[in-house]
């Protein structure tokens, strides 16, 4: 039997994703046993450093990566870098920390504020807003929450 040549990319195209996912659940990726970061000592982590720094934000940004470094040393990067990022129509700039395919841990934030969305996911999304605050809101809802 022969098969045309566009078929057959068809049907390459097609079975890649599927290729793909399977080889990402027999390794385990994503899988709760492949996470490093506690979202409660993350979350205590900033709680210090807002207690310790409130208003100083270099400060505040200062001691969050370094208690960072010290609670998981071979994970958070040595010299990170601020970068620009516009996700979803909000401008900002972050400083990665931490990036592999199952978690990533990040500090973003703007001095002249900003305003878009980050959209819908099926991943656990930690955050703690170090200084300053967050509108958002729930589909169908007429009244903003303030974080």
């Amino acid at each position: 039997i022969f098969f045309r040549s566009s078929t057959m990319a068809s049907c390459v195209q097609l079975m890649f994703p599927v290729v793909v996912v399977l080889i990402a659940m027999f390794l385990g990726i994503g899988h709760e046993s492949q996470y490093v970061f506690d979202p409660v000592k993350l979350k205590g982590i900033s709680e210090k450093a807002i207690a310790a720094h409130a208003g100083n934000v270099t400060a505040l940004k200062d001691h969050v990566v370094l208690q960072l470094r010290e609670a998981y040393p071979q994970y958070i990067t040595k010299e990170p870098e601020w970068m620009f990022n516009n996700a979803g129509g909000a401008m900002g700039a972050m400083l990665v920390l931490h990036a592999s395919l199952s978690e990533y841990v990040i500090i973003f934030g703007t001095a002249v504020g900003t305003e878009g969305h980050s959209g819908r996911f099926l991943a656990d999304d930690y955050f703690t807003i170090l200084h300053g605050e967050q509108w958002a809101f729930k589909a169908g809802s007429m009244e903003k929450q303030v974080f």
